[in-house]
């Protein structure tokens, strides 16, 4: 039970920072849970700080729900579609090949090629469903360990005209979708990863609920760049650990 704690407690602070909490929990499943492939442990545990994200941003989804706010609900929905087709292709070559060394390899490679979607660029100006479209593949992306999500998606919406504080409220909020898909998906693969998992959820949810909390109160009270280039040299560290590790 102590290492599904110790799961949970990273899932719950790693999937708010960009260096992939995907990467971060399959390395450290690999070598403390020998039963379960680590790219479902991963996967699984994200249904943790989906309830987060239910839970910080509910005021946001009653209106996407009651369809008050059908530009947002657009927008999950075409960024959903696609991340879910490039992702459930993606997946099935993953958590198939990327294990032992393997894993190892792509978490370092995946990581430090995160870090440079943390760079802030000049705007594009995209809006509506390209921007949507754009987000969705990046998020399909994130299957792979070590290619965040959260830094990625929040890199595809920096090239719109969002503001600093739109741009993260819409990277945690469309992964909600995908993150139910996946969890579900692995969960009827393999019911049995609740039997000893349920008390990573658990963990994952409160963890991550506080840590969301702190994460954007930090993200308000410093500039957009400033956060990205503190992104970018904690990528670069875990990038460096995770190959030479």
């Amino acid at each position: 039970m102590i290492i599904y704690i110790l799961l949970g407690v990273i899932q719950g602070i790693f999937e708010w920072i960009p260096i992939s909490s995907e990467g971060v929990v399959a390395l450290a499943s690999q070598f403390l849970v020998k039963s379960v492939n680590p790219v479902d442990i991963a996967l699984f545990l994200h249904l943790g700080t989906f309830l987060a994200v239910m839970a910080y941003f509910w005021k946001d989804w009653k209106e996407v729900l009651l369809f008050r706010n059908k530009e947002l609900l657009k927008f999950l929905a075409i960024a959903t579609l696609v991340s879910l087709a490039i992702g459930f292709v993606l997946y099935n070559f993953v958590s198939q090949v990327v294990l032992g060394t393997g894993l190892l390899f792509i978490t370092g490679f995946g990581l430090l090629f995160t870090a440079c979607f943390n760079k802030r660029r000049k705007r594009a100006g995209l809006e509506g469903d390209k921007l949507a479209l754009l987000a969705g593949v990046f998020q399909g992306l994130a299957v792979i360990p070590g290619f965040s999500r959260s830094a990625s998606t929040i890199f595809a919406l920096s090239l719109g005209k969002k503001s600093p504080s739109d741009i993260l409220k819409l990277s945690y909020m469309m992964s909600a979708p995908v993150v139910l898909a996946s969890a579900g998906y692995i969960f009827f693969k393999n019911p049995a990863i609740l039997t000893d998992g349920w008390i990573a959820l658990v963990i994952s949810f409160l963890v991550g609920l506080a840590s969301l909390k702190i994460l954007l109160n930090i993200s308000a009270r410093i500039s957009f760049v400033k956060f990205a280039v503190i992104f970018s040299i904690i990528c670069f560290i875990g990038g460096l650990l995770g190959i030479f590790l």
